[in-house]
C-alpha cells in the first residue's frame, strides 16, 4: 500500500515540472514574439527615417544661417536679353573638307603622315609606286622629241607660202599635224601634274615609278584608311583633311520662333559635352527649306574665335539673341548643378509655424532651367509650378548642396 502511494506522489511531480516548463517555454517564446515585433517596427522607423535623410528637404538653424552667411530672397523680373534656344552640331564647310583620293591605282610604298597632323596644301602624304606610270612618261617624252621634226615641218610650210613656192595642201598638213601633236603633249603634261609628277623632270629624263599623294588643301589629317603595302584601286580614299579654321555651327530653328531670328544676331554657343563650355559666333545664314520630319530650320552661325578644340560633328547648344524682355531672374550664386542638372533652394512657407515653435528653417531642391545671365543674374524656369512671392536662397546655396548631397545625419 506505502507502494502505491509512493507512486501516485511520484506521477504528481512529474505532471507539475512538466507544467512549469510548458509556462516557462510559452513566456519565452511570447516575450521573444514581443521584441521580434518591436525590432521590427524599430527597423521600419529608422528605414522612413533613412528615406527622410535622402530626401530633398533640409533644416537648419538661425545659428547655421549666420555662421555660413545663408541669405534669402525672391524671383526678381530683370531686364536681360531675350533668346531662341537652338540645338545643333559643329561643321565646316564643303570647301575646308577634302578626302584624299588616287587618280591612277598602285601599292603604297609610303604614308608621310600621322593622324591629327597638320599638313599644307601640296605637301607629300604618301608614295604610291605603279609601273604604268613609266609608260606614260615615255609617251610625253616621245610626243615631246617627235614634236619639233613637227614644228619644224610647220615653220617650213609657212615660209614656202608666204614666197607662193609651195601648196596649200601641203601647208594645211602640216598645220594640223602640228596642232595635233601640240595639243597631245598639253594632255600628257596636264596627265602628269595630276598626279604629281613633274613635266620638267620627265624632260630632262627623271623616270620614275613612284607616284607623290599631295594633299589638296591645308588642314588636319583625320582618319587614315590604308596601310603600307597595300594595292590600292582608282578612286579609293586614303585618309580625311579637316581645315576647323572656318568651322561654324548648324542650329535649328523651330516655325514658332522663325519670324525672331535674323542675320547678323549674335549667338552663345554652350558645348554640351565639354563642362558647358562657352563660345561666341554671329548668325550669318538661314535656310529656306524645312527639315525632313520636322517644322524647323537650319540656320547657321560663324564662331568669332574658334577653340582648338572644336571638332565637326560636336553637340551644341545656341543661344540666339533676339532682343530684351523682362524675364524672372536669380543671382547666379542661387543656381546649383548636380549630376548635370541645376536646382534652387526655396523656403518651405507652410512649416512657418514649425519655426515658431523652436525648430529651423526648412528649404527644399527645385530643378530649374536656366537661360541667359547677365550682370550677375541669370534666367530661370523651374520645372514644377511656385507659389507666388516664392523665398530662395540667393547665397549659400552652394551650402545646401553639399549638405544635401552628403551622409545622412540622425538624431535619435
Amino acid at each position: 500500500m506505502n507502494l502505491y502511494k509512493k507512486q501516485i506522489q511520484l506521477a504528481l511531480m512529474i505532471a507539475i515540472s512538466m507544467s512549469i516548463s510548458l509556462s516557462s517555454c510559452t513566456g519565452n517564446k511570447e516575450k521573444s514574439a514581443e521584441k521580434t515585433a518591436a525590432a521590427k517596427e524599430e527597423g521600419h522607423s529608422e528605414e522612413e527615417h533613412g528615406e527622410e535623410g535622402h530626401s530633398d528637404e533640409i533644416e537648419l538653424t538661425e545659428q547655421q544661417m549666420k555662421a555660413v552667411d545663408i541669405q534669402i530672397g525672391k524671383i526678381e523680373e530683370k531686364n536681360l536679353t531675350a533668346v531662341v534656344k537652338a540645338s545643333g552640331q559643329l561643321a565646316v564647310p564643303p570647301q575646308n573638307e577634302a578626302k584624299v583620293n588616287l587618280l591612277s591605282g598602285g601599292i603604297i610604298r609610303r604614308i608621310s603622315v600621322l593622324e591629327g597632323q597638320k599638313v599644307k596644301k601640296g605637301q607629300v602624304l604618301a608614295i604610291i609606286e605603279n609601273q604604268d606610270m613609266i609608260r606614260l612618261q615615255q609617251d610625253y617624252l616621245s610626243s615631246k622629241n617627235g614634236f619639233s621634226f613637227v614644228d619644224a615641218e610647220y615653220k617650213r610650210q609657212q615660209q614656202l607660202k608666204a614666197a607662193d613656192a609651195g601648196t596649200g595642201k601641203s601647208f594645211q598638213l602640216a598645220e594640223a599635224n602640228y596642232r595635233a601633236e601640240q595639243s597631245k603633249i598639253k594632255a600628257l603634261e596636264r596627265q602628269l601634274q595630276q598626279l604629281g609628277i613633274s613635266p620638267s623632270r620627265v624632260s630632262s629624263g627623271k623616270i620614275s615609278s613612284e607616284i607623290p599623294v599631295l594633299a589638296p588643301i591645308a588642314g588636319t589629317i583625320g582618319t587614315i584608311a590604308v596601310t603600307t603595302g597595300a594595292f590600292i584601286q582608282p578612286g579609293t580614299s586614303l585618309m580625311d583633311i579637316v581645315d576647323n579654321s572656318k568651322i561654324h555651327a548648324d542650329l535649328l530653328v523651330y516655325e514658332k520662333d522663325l519670324f525672331k531670328v535674323h542675320i547678323g544676331q549674335k549667338v552663345s554657343f554652350r558645348l554640351t559635352n565639354q563642362e558647358n563650355q562657352q563660345i561666341e559666333g554671329v548668325l550669318n545664314g538661314i535656310n529656306k527649306s524645312f527639315e525632313d520630319d520636322t517644322k524647323g530650320v537650319i540656320v547657321h552661325a560663324v564662331i568669332t574665335r574658334p577653340l582648338s578644340n572644336l571638332i565637326p560633328g560636336m553637340y551644341v547648344t545656341g543661344l540666339i539673341s533676339v532682343g530684351t524682355a523682362l524675364s524672372p531672374a536669380v543671382p547666379i550664386d542661387a543656381v546649383v548643378k548636380a549630376e548635370g542638372k541645376e536646382y534652387i533652394f526655396i523656403v518651405e512657407e507652410e512649416k512657418a509655424e514649425a519655426k515658431e515653435a523652436g525648430h529651423g528653417t526648412h528649404f527644399k531642391k527645385v530643378e530649374v532651367v536656366t537661360g541667359v545671365s547677365e550682370l550677375g543674374y541669370i534666367n530661370i524656369t523651374p520645372l514644377e509650378k511656385l507659389p507666388a512671392n516664392t523665398r530662395l536662397v540667393t547665397k549659400g546655396a552652394f551650402y545646401l548642396q553639399s549638405k544635401s548631397s552628403g551622409p545622412s545625419e540622425h538624431s535619435h
